[in-house]
């Protein structure tokens, strides 16, 4: 795609698009009397027009059901996890059995690392990136502690080299085989929060195999916005949550990738509760765990409807839009017109006062475009918001800006530039 920094040009991308009428599909926040230019869905989704009328659907069933309703009407809530798992499979790229929705994900990754993380005197090293996200570090740090270890001593941390700001594939590959003979585990996030790199999963899953350990990753910011394809990648486990691309709602429910190869591993530790019994005898009591079938059988407490819902109704306008190809497609000229025009006010200013730290390479990003500000960084994403563009902030000078496909457009992407070009005194 030849980009032309053109409101006209904009226009035309729009008038092609073949989602744009999905953006009315979603509530949008307001800024003196119109939508604001909302970048921000790498931190929290937009909330579906339909997410009020799911939850109510569900209000009414608690209602005119009460108990019954975990056996009967429209939407029975024993099974009602069930009708999300086909899109989750299409976006995560899984078996329909291979996934579940449950918790939250810290939560999640702490029960996937009861499985996934088996310590043993020579081989308990757990291998992160560095400066990965805080609660993915505090996780990992108190599992090595509640095996016995210092923190210190098994946690691998991989950091960019010096004066780089985002990880070689290259060296993260030779990390985990230089340290193969203690390695047992590999855990990564899919898309680094602070960077936007997406990650080489498949490659880091062989390496980590090669070595003799597991290979699991945080998908928060990878899922519902990059093609995965876990199984085929045969990837372990995988943990994401919902309410940043897929739209779920603040601290919407999360869900879990189990590979089907380790659903007979009578190897693997798990915590057990109630809702990850067998369905089909679960209200027979009985005294004795014994699994559901697949990730099902990780589940530990009772569903949650009403997040479920609103999952759902974010979901279906997924499938509505065709599943994440056309999602990608558009997501990669939408990311890709930004990191143009954010380069234009570089070219026209004559200095690089914006520089984008997220990958040029397409592959290896999503949506997000992490931008280091050379000066008045604070001041200039206040100026931002103050003119109706919702970013993210993170210490100590980039701001995020995430351009989604299923309700972001080039013209508010071109209207967002312009006004961050203002920000320094551009046109």
């Amino acid at each position: 795609m030849i980009y032309q920094n053109t409101l006209a040009f904009a226009g035309q991308l729009d008038d092609r698009d073949p989602l744009k009428d999905f953006r009315s599909k979603f509530l949008v926040p307001q800024h003196r009397g119109k939508d604001a230019i909302y970048l921000c869905g790498n931190s929290l989704g937009l909330q579906p027009v339909t997410a009020q009328q799911y939850i109510n659907d569900q209000f009414s069933n608690w209602k005119d059901l009460a108990i019954e309703g975990f056996f009967n009407g429209d939407d029975p809530w024993l099974g009602y996890h069930k009708k999300l798992t086909h899109t989750l499979a299409g976006i995560l790229g899984t078996k329909n059995e291979e996934i579940t929705v449950m918790n939250s994900l810290t939560v999640n990754l702490h029960l996937l690392l009861v499985s996934f993380y088996k310590p043993t005197n020579k081989r308990f090293k757990i291998l992160m990136e560095g400066g990965a996200f805080p609660s993915d570090q505090y996780a990992i740090a108190s599992q090595a502690r509640f095996h016995g270890y210092d923190p210190k001593e098994a946690i691998i941390e991989i950091f960019p080299r010096v004066g780089e700001f985002t990880l070689r594939t290259e060296d993260i590959l030779r990390t985990i085989n230089d340290n193969a003979d203690e390695l047992a585990l590999v855990l990564f996030g899919g898309v680094n929060y602070y960077t936007g790199q997406l990650f080489d999963i498949e490659a880091m899953t062989k390496a980590a195999h090669h070595a003799g350990a597991y290979a699991g990753f945080d998908l928060a910011h990878a899922a519902g916005n990059v093609p995965l394809k876990l199984h085929d990648w045969d990837v372990d486990f995988a943990a994401w949550c919902s309410y940043k691309y897929m739209n779920s709602g603040p601290g919407g429910i999360s869900g879990i990738f189990v590979n089907e190869k380790h659903f007979d591993d009578k190897t693997l530790n798990r915590f057990e509760g109630w809702w990850g019994h067998r369905e089909d005898r679960r209200f027979l009591m009985p005294p004795v765990f014994e699994a559901d079938k697949g990730a099902a059988g990780w589940q530990v407490s009772t569903s949650p409807i009403m997040l479920l819902a609103l999952h759902k109704a974010a979901l279906d306008i997924v499938e509505q839009a065709g599943g994440m190809a056309p999602l990608r497609a558009k997501s990669e000229l939408l990311t890709g017109y930004l990191e143009f025009l954010i380069n234009q006010i570089n070219e026209s200013k004559g200095d690089e006062l914006f520089t984008i730290i997220t990958p040029k390479n397409k592959e290896e990003r999503g949506c997000q475009l992490s931008v280091v500000c050379k000066q008045n960084a604070k001041a200039t994403f206040n100026y931002l918001t103050d003119n109706g563009v919702i970013g993210d902030w993170r210490e100590p000078n980039v701001i995020r800006l995430s351009p989604v496909p299923l309700y972001n457009s080039f013209k508010q992407v071109f209207e967002a530039a312009g006004i961050l070009a203002s920000s320094v005194g551009g046109n």
